[in-house]
């Protein structure tokens, strides 16, 4: 092992010494390695932001999915009041004959869940899709006022 690095040639490959040009990598034999396939297909599920407000008549969430239709989107409400939004973002085909320089939009599926809470009208959700953003509008339960009758005092 040589204490004076190399500049002319033969690439160094031993990770104990120094001068080396190989690179450890501490989780190259995880399963969640830093493949590429996989950061693709992960960072949709990561990128899925939605919003979430609340108003005096409805819950209204709101998701930014760029180019997606909505077939490509399911919107489900579960028996105890879980919404659950999910879909897939496909992978573009590769051309054999294109060179690609970056490869920044993500790809693969998305499930985001959500607890709706007890005011929610759960037979009456609508969903709709607009310029890639999913707006889900969950009605609320009128809440009911207390009847207040004012009593005459009398003396």
């Amino acid at each position: 092992m040589s204490l004076i690095p190399s500049f002319f040639g033969s690439h160094r490959s031993n990770i104990l010494d120094p001068f080396s040009l190989e690179i450890w990598d501490p989780f190259k034999d995880f399963p969640f390695s830093s493949d590429p396939q996989f950061a693709r297909e992960t960072s949709a599920l990561v990128n899925t932001r939605v919003d979430w407000k609340e108003t005096q008549e409805a819950h209204v969430f709101q998701a930014d999915l760029p180019g997606l239709n909505k077939e490509e989107v399911k919107v489900e409400v579960e028996d105890d009041r879980v919404l659950q939004i999910s879909g897939e973002r496909k992978v573009e085909k590769e051309e054999k004959k294109d060179t690609w320089h970056r490869v920044e939009r993500s790809s693969g599926k998305f499930l985001r869940r959500f607890r709706l809470p007890e005011n929610a009208k759960m037979d009456q959700i609508k969903a709709a899709m607009e310029n890639g953003v999913l707006t889900v509008t969950v009605p609320k339960v009128e809440e009911k006022k207390p009847d207040v009758k004012t009593i005459e005092i009398s003396g």
